[in-house]
């Protein structure tokens, strides 16, 4: 039985897209940058955290295997977290606009053969924003519980300039890599 380690509505949305049957299981790790570490280090740790917390509370059922992820947005060495209030988001969305940024998304899975790690980056640059452009975007409310202030699949997609990578990451599961490491590759 696959256990998906989130409770990320997109994350279920995205396995079910490409077939993927799994229960989900909702864990609680910590997601606070250590210091001195990358990014790329930081957002594969939570996602390995997630993906071990979750196996260690289904180790016992024969077969069983966790899936977990985490996508952050990255501005040079920042990473945009998910914001704490309205008036966060809009500086993140303000200090987004115009500019070219990142997004990392790292999918563990793990299993009692062992731990499997994929990584997918993606690079997203966004219009120039106005102050209404955000202002009505903050007062949509999509930007609650989403790294870097946006949902590229929600009303956030007008703001995108240009899209290198993976879409599916973006969103916060990347389903090329999250196949592979389904089927083992």
């Amino acid at each position: 039985m696959l256990y998906l380690a989130s409770q990320s509505p997109r994350r279920r949305e995205l396995l079910g897209q490409i077939g993927v049957e799994h229960r989900t299981l909702d864990v609680d790790v910590e997601e606070v940058r250590r210091p001195g570490e990358t990014p790329e280090a930081y957002v594969s740790r939570v996602a390995r955290d997630k993906a071990l917390a979750g196996f260690a509370a289904v180790a016992q059922e024969a077969g069983a295997r966790v899936l977990a992820a985490d996508t952050e947005v990255i501005l040079g060495d920042e990473v945009f977290g998910k914001p704490r209030d309205a008036a966060d988001a809009a500086a993140m969305l303000g200090r987004l606009s115009g500019v070219e940024h990142r997004v990392l998304s790292a999918v563990w899975l793990v299993d009692a053969g062992g731990e499997h790690d994929a990584t997918a980056l993606s690079t997203v640059r966004f219009a120039a924003l106005s102050a209404a452009d955000i202002a009505a975007y903050v007062e949509s409310g999509e930007w609650f519980g989403k790294a870097g202030a946006y949902a590229i699949q929600g009303r956030a997609a007008a703001f995108v300039e240009h899209l290198s990578g993976t879409y599916s990451g973006v969103m916060g599961l990347p389903l090329h890599e999250t196949s592979r490491l389904l089927r083992g590759q």
